[in-house]
């Protein structure tokens, strides 16, 4: 449990040659409170999300000037008004209220995860091999954290994953670094026709495939998940999304910080410490946990199809795990003192990458006949060209 809880906080504990790395953080990103009092959280750490958010609030690359504009709106207001135009506000609610919203009461009546048949197709029993998913090909079209963590995962246990990407879209080097170990990473420019065909060509040979783009928008480029079922009987197609696929969110952008804070987590977790102003969880648990949870189904999905054969679709979000670890209860942790680096030390392992010599936690998993280990190191973005290993 402890090895767990200190994987869940991977990129904390991340170095470079000895050195932390970088933070990733904007400046402006964070809590305020609006004119009506009330709190919002802003994510401004993607550079077209912090320019859009300036332009809507009509202010400096400043924290002070985004404090003078907002006590000019209402919480509410500003939430709806980002998210018309694409970017990524929540305005701080309490359990109570979120369960009477209309996305909480939507989120409230699904489960942690989904595992849907989607397509038929031929047994196809996983192939024998040294390790659980020797064998296995990945297609991880994800970014952040909880995509990424999947793919990350199923590499722990001997799949090969292709992480495919583009130059032109943003990332986060920390982020990159953590959870590119293990796999493969290729950039492929889906904007265009030749880009979609090597997806396409890629996809003929995969057995799953992850992506994290907010529902509907990769179809447009002609990879729903019944058209990757089509083209590749026996896939197991894995999407993962902020708000889950119903309710009137389902189409909004998010990120862990932004869920929690929409759902009642950091009300209740300043209510607990005795603050007045939100309090985040001490790990970015949705993250974390959604990764996982989507590894786990994919493993599932998997023997679904060995057995009975099919193409399957596996749907996570970040708000359904949210809804999960609220229920799971509450243990009195305040008083937990926050893990250092010398303090973890004994879950870290050295192993050498495309960025210089790289510490980070081991994989918590222990297995006794296949311990979970990563043979790839973690590499700049576009660093191989779009194949699968031979």
């Amino acid at each position: 449990m402890r090895h767990a809880a200190i994987e869940f906080r991977s990129e904390r504990y991340l170095r470079i040659d000895g050195n932390p790395v970088a933070d990733h953080r904007d400046r402006i990103v964070g809590l305020y409170r609006c004119g009506d009092g009330r709190w919002v959280r802003l994510h401004t750490n993607l550079p077209h999300h912090c320019a859009g958010t300036l332009k809507l609030l009509r202010c400096d690359y400043d924290r002070g000037a985004v404090q003078r504009s907002l006590e000019g709106w209402q919480a509410f207001a500003l939430e709806d008004a980002a998210a018309q135009t694409g970017l990524v506000i929540t305005a701080t609610r309490s359990f109570d209220e979120w369960d009477q919203h209309p996305q909480g009461r939507a989120v409230a009546g699904l489960p942690p995860f989904a595992i849907e048949r989607i397509g038929d197709a031929a047994p196809r029993p996983l192939s024998a091999g040294g390790r659980p998913l020797a064998g296995v090909r990945v297609l991880d079209l994800t970014r952040i954290i909880a995509g990424p963590v999947c793919g990350r995962t199923l590499a722990a246990h001997g799949a090969d994953v292709l992480l495919v990407t583009a130059a032109h879209l943003p990332s986060m080097k920390p982020l990159v670094i953590d959870n590119g170990r293990g796999k493969l990473a290729t950039f492929i420019d889906l904007r265009d026709v030749s880009g979609r065909a090597q997806l396409a060509a890629l996809l003929r040979d995969a057995d799953v495939f992850v992506q994290g783009y907010r529902p509907g928008a990769i179809g447009r480029y002609g990879f729903s998940p019944q058209e990757v079922a089509r083209l590749r009987p026996g896939i197991v197609y894995v999407s993962i999304c902020a708000y889950g696929h119903e309710g009137p969110w389902a189409d909004r952008r998010g990120f862990d910080s932004l869920v929690q804070n929409a759902n009642g987590l950091n009300v209740a977790e300043a209510e607990a410490a005795g603050s007045d102003q939100p309090k985040p969880l001490p790990a970015q648990a949705l993250d974390h946990a959604t990764g996982f949870l989507m590894a786990f189904a994919t493993m599932s999905a998997l023997k679904h199809r060995a057995t009975q054969g099919g193409s399957w679709h596996v749907r996570c979000s970040l708000a359904q795990t949210g809804q999960w670890v609220r229920g799971l209860g509450r243990i009195q942790g305040l008083q937990c003192p926050d893990p250092s680096f010398d303090e973890v030390r004994d879950r870290l392992e050295d192993s050498a990458s495309g960025f210089g010599r790289l510490t980070s936690v081991r994989h918590s998993a222990l297995m006794s006949e296949t311990p979970p280990c990563w043979t790839r190191p973690s590499v700049p973005l576009g660093t191989h060209s779009p194949g699968w290993p031979t």
